[in-house]
């Protein structure tokens, strides 16, 4: 079954090259990174909030890099991704390794090697990881990159689904005058437009096949996959193709399709739960007026913009189910919401509790973990 991650208790580092001292420029790769920061952190993906997703852009030295992929292991406990633009390499021992703006091909030592990476990937907290490579695997051309079999195997994390795009030339991999390079410009569009005829969720199974097709048709190097432990379940959003053309239907007694609401069981967080609450409406079909007319009085039009925008939990429960029930989530499922509602009251209680008794000398601060977690860019010169 597939299942979106809980934003709140995920996090994204996305990182990019676009300029470079020895190897060809690739300046699509700076638009790759705003683009998909806005659409991770919007309504068209996960809904991250913007402090979860981290751009490092043009970072002068692995160091630069390093640090906030640790900080984003050590926060995540439902899902990390891990997303890299830029100029693949293969060293002498062929290892992968990522070229950053200084990098010179003959010299290992001024690329990011992917093992390291993949050491913090391993020794991640996040139950799920997303690696999504956007590079070539090149020697030492410019003009060519080639594909190597098994990089992508080489690259692969127990419960990791790696995406790589599989580049062999210059022209497929940013095609002149693109905004963006050919297998993210292919990714974002599959996350704005969605799939036709596709399933609600895009699982990462479902979108590599799509890029797989799309890609092909267009004449351009066919991306590769690895899933280890159903990590091809995990979602990058609900399918916009067909989200308006599934309302719930106001027929007493109508079952609608389940697979459309989003599952209660895997929210973790508060942020979590406002945005899957925001989602329901989204796969209902309906308006926030015809969501307050179905309730029949019990919530206003303004009422259930406040509900779904909101950062707290309510205190009280009565607003959260006549919202459901007018979305027309089965009555089950309302009381899955219920249990997730109360058992994050609970956790919020106890968390509380806690910081009430910690000594006043304890200089642990709750922002303090996310400090590197910012939306924020490294340049090189």
């Amino acid at each position: 079954m597939s299942v979106l991650p809980d934003p709140g208790a995920s996090r994204a580092v996305l990182i990019g090259t676009s300029r470079y001292d020895h190897l060809e420029q690739l300046p699509a790769v700076s638009n790759n990174l705003t683009a998909l920061a806005g659409i991770l952190t919007g309504p068209l993906s996960l809904r991250m909030p913007a402090p979860h997703v981290t751009v490092v852009e043009n970072p002068p030295d692995p160091a630069t890099v390093m640090e906030p992929l640790r900080q984003a292991a050590a926060e995540a406990t439902d899902t990390l991704l891990v997303y890299y633009a830029g100029h693949g390499l293969i060293d002498p021992h062929d290892a992968l390794t990522l070229a950053l703006p200084h990098t010179q091909p003959d010299r290992v030592e001024t690329c990011l090697n992917y093992d390291w990476l993949r050491q913090i990937l391993l020794d991640s907290h996040a139950e799920r990881h997303i690696v999504l490579l956007d590079c070539c695997y090149s020697g030492l051309a410019l003009g060519r990159m080639s594909a190597a079999p098994g990089l992508a195997d080489q690259a692969a994390v127990e419960g990791t689904f790696l995406l790589a795009a599989s580049a062999e030339t210059r022209t497929a991999l940013a095609p002149v005058g693109d905004t963006h390079t050919a297998f993210t410009g292919a990714l974002l569009d599959t996350l704005r437009h969605g799939i036709p005829g596709g399933p609600p969720l895009l699982d990462l199974e479902t979108v590599y096949r799509h890029l797989r097709l799309t890609l092909e048709a267009r004449a351009h190097p066919v991306p590769q996959a690895r899933n280890r432990n159903s990590g091809a379940r995990v979602a990058l959003g609900r399918n916009h193709a067909d989200l308006s053309a599934a309302p719930v239907t106001a027929a007493a007694g109508a079952e609608p399709d389940r697979r459309l609401w989003p599952d209660p069981a895997s929210i973790r967080t508060v942020t979590g739960f406002f945005t899957n609450l925001a989602a329901v409406r989204e796969a209902s079909g309906l308006t926030q007026q015809e969501v307050s007319r179905r309730s029949a009085g019990r919530i206003s039009t303004g009422s259930v913009s406040r509900l779904v925008n909101r950062d707290t939990l309510p205190a009280t429960w009565a607003t959260t189910a006549a919202y459901l029930s007018a979305c027309g989530v089965p009555d089950d499922q309302i009381r899955q919401w219920h249990s997730t509602w109360q058992e994050l009251r609970q956790n919020a209680a106890t968390t509380q509790t806690a910081t009430s008794a910690a000594p006043h000398g304890d200089t642990t601060e709750p922002g303090k973990a996310r400090r590197f977690s910012v939306f924020w860019r490294g340049r090189g010169h």
